[in-house]
């Protein structure tokens, strides 16, 4: 009898199509949230840049979350990690499967603005949907202010997320919706003070293919919003929400060795055809019932390959 094991590889098998997953995510967030604000025309595409990002957010969650979670942000992974329901070496696999998504969605549309004619500067063009501040926010907003307003958005995106998703929340089957409208309204004011995207991973995207100041102050887009989704992470821990990652990491191997065991067929208690008496747990000889028409052997179902980011809409890890 072949038994299915859920081995190193396995598992290793579905956090590369986890990982895959974000990365097609984010790439998708980028290219929508950075392509509407590069090429936003108020006459033509009556579409707030904002309300474009938050429903691409729905969709992608609708899309894609129910193989990785649908984080497409290295900011709710870190509140995950914080919060206890993700491994770190996913959160990292999460994290890095982000930043390479983001960079292609932005290379995709560095490379769409190179052939419209009469732009002579494409970096110019990126410095106009890329997050800045003092002299590089549109209301010249100082380096205290942006980051309280990184920290603040950042911690809000993750604690809708987190709260949305959580296992007893009746309604978690709307968290890409509401997960979508909240990054939308925080776009809407992000924007208005420097086009802050409460995400890292499309930050770093619009800075690489901007002018040279965009890199000199991607530090804070990466500091303020860890910060902020932190507090939220730690916040929910405090909630009771989630057991931490390493109880997570103990528990699972139970399970696979429970399901193993049962799917061996080696069973204490067997029915023999024609056996007079059969056995009780408690050494108890009855008298049998008569022996039921020989049924043709039928292997045991296989056991569903367990995933450690089945179904988002529950709350769970990952």
């Amino acid at each position: 009898m072949t038994t299915a094991v859920s081995g190193p590889s396995s598992r290793g098998t579905r956090l590369l199509a986890r990982a895959f997953a974000e990365a097609l995510g984010t790439l998708f967030l980028v290219v929508i949230g950075l392509g509407v604000l590069i090429f936003i025309n108020p006459q033509a595409v009556p579409m707030p840049g904002s309300l474009a990002s938050g429903l691409a957010v729905a969709a992608a969650m609708l899309a894609f979350g129910y193989l990785s979670g649908g984080h497409f942000n290295p900011a709710i992974t870190v509140g995950h990690m914080v919060a206890g329901r993700i491994k770190l070496v996913d959160g990292a696999a999460y994290i890095g499967a982000q930043i390479v998504g983001g960079l292609l969605g932005a290379l995709a549309l560095f490379a769409v603005v190179r052939t419209v004619p009469g732009i002579t500067d494409s970096r110019t063009v990126f410095d106009t949907a890329t997050s800045g501040f003092g002299t590089h926010s549109s209301f010249q907003v100082p380096i205290t202010g942006v980051m309280l307003i990184e920290v603040i958005g950042a911690a809000i995106l993750v604690g809708v997320f987190l709260g949305v998703t959580a296992r007893r929340n009746p309604g978690k089957a709307a968290a890409p919706f509401a997960v979508g409208l909240t990054f939308a309204v925080l776009l809407q004011l992000g924007q208005s003070t420097g086009n802050l995207a409460f995400n890292p991973a499309r930050a770093t995207a619009s800075a690489i293919f901007s002018s040279s100041w965009a890199l000199e102050q991607l530090w804070l887009f990466w500091v303020a919003p860890l910060v902020g989704a932190a507090i939220a992470g730690l916040i929910f821990r405090g909630f009771g929400e989630s057991a931490p990652a390493a109880v997570a990491e103990i528990e699972e191997p139970a399970h696979d060795e429970e399901w193993d065991a049962a799917s061996d067929g080696d069973t204490d208690a067997r029915v023999t055809e024609g056996a007079p008496v059969a056995e009780r747990a408690d050494d108890a000889a009855v008298p049998a019932a008569a022996p039921a028409e020989a049924q043709p052997d039928v292997a045991p179902a296989a056991k569903p390959e367990a995933d450690p980011a089945r179904d988002f809409f529950d709350g769970k890890r990952g």
